[in-house]
């Protein structure tokens, strides 16, 4: 089988959607399904003044038609509900071709965050621009449960996965700072709410691993804090294994593949209650959440790792791939056949 994916987010951006999207290639290799891209990068690009990692397509409806016909693929999945999703959804339904979708990012959260739109606006058009699909992708059990309290509906499920053999507790050293290390691990953007972290009363040292656009901000404000930017990933897998806690203040994000990744390096996590760590730690086991962030923190420093290590054991990559798997079959109206 081939697949078309179709997506607004791709390098040089490095974040989640990204990550999953290059694990998930890999991995359905071994399922005899080879994926084909459509992204910004094979059009001009227009960098985003305050994100110049994201930049959209200029293109028109048509010539993203005519690549989709030249792909010749069996299936068209969209990432994605940006210029090249909305132009690519245009395409299938014009063409009556069955795709399906992903919810990656709350959208309406970030915009009303920015701009005087209301968040009920943008949900209406999420809405209609995913129930055109045969299926929607979501990453959480809370997640899907608030989509559908908003009218989505042929939601699926889609867990994410962790490399174990590279996110490991062994991999653990000093690094240098006065402990307990609480650590996050992310883009530097005001969506993270990192603000809610720095602003923590907590022993020891607050690190933070990552680049974006409020990295120069929050350097001037929280001197005290370390801001190591960008690390490659056998040094990243390092610094997880080598924190006490590792804090995720977020409380958008739909997952957080951050989240198993310091799991599985036998760190336990503290955040708030939302989609993401309520589904991952919400039951107490490999974390702790609260809506008191601090509270959280401190709880997780009385975790042990093994047990964070264990929860993380939950998530592989072939277990997503064949979540993605199955929601394709069933829009083309097939099952999918199970290996022997």
């Amino acid at each position: 089988m081939r697949i078309l994916m179709v997506t607004d987010a791709w390098r040089p951006q490095v974040n989640g959607v990204v990550h999953t999207l290059e694990r998930l290639t890999e991995t359905l290799k071994s399922f005899d399904v080879a994926v084909d891209f459509l992204t910004p990068n094979i059009f001009r690009t227009l960098p985003l003044p305050t994100y110049p990692d994201i930049r959209l397509a200029l293109t028109t409806p048509g010539h993203v038609a005519r690549l989709i016909d030249a792909y010749k693929a069996d299936h068209i999945h969209i990432v994605t509900e940006g210029p090249l999703g909305i132009m690519a959804r245009r395409y299938c339904r014009n063409a009556g071709r069955p795709f399906t979708t992903s919810y990656h990012t709350r959208f309406p959260e970030y915009l009303s965050a920015r701009l005087p739109v209301p968040e009920s606006w943008a949900y209406r058009w999420l809405r209609d621009f995913h129930n055109s699909g045969q299926g929607t992708l979501v990453a959480t059990q809370s997640l899907a449960d608030d989509l559908a309290a908003r009218g989505f509906n042929k939601l699926r499920p889609w867990t994410r996965g962790v490399d174990t053999e590279h996110f490991r507790p062994d991999k653990r050293k000093d690094l240098g700072f006065p402990g307990p290390v609480f650590l996050c691990v992310g883009r530097v953007a005001i969506e993270k709410n990192l603000s809610a972290f720095l602003d923590l009363d907590l022993p020891g040292s607050k690190v933070i691993v990552g680049e974006g656009p409020e990295l120069a901000k929050l350097r001037a404000k929280y001197p005290n804090a370390h801001f190591l930017g960008h690390r490659p990933n056998d040094e990243l897998a390092e610094i997880y294994a080598s924190a006490d806690v590792f804090v995720f203040p977020s409380r958008t994000d739909t997952f957080g593949n951050v989240i198993i990744e310091a799991l599985a390096s036998g760190t336990p996590v503290a955040a708030y209650p939302v989609t993401g760590p309520i589904d991952i730690v919400g039951d107490g086991f490999g974390g702790a959440v609260s809506n008191d962030l601090r509270e959280a923190a401190l709880a997780a420093l009385k975790v042990g790792r093994a047990e964070a290590r264990d929860r993380a054991m939950r998530y592989s990559w072939k277990a997503c791939a064949e979540m993605f798997l199955d929601t394709v079959e069933e829009a083309l109206g097939r099952t999918r056949k199970l290996a022997a």
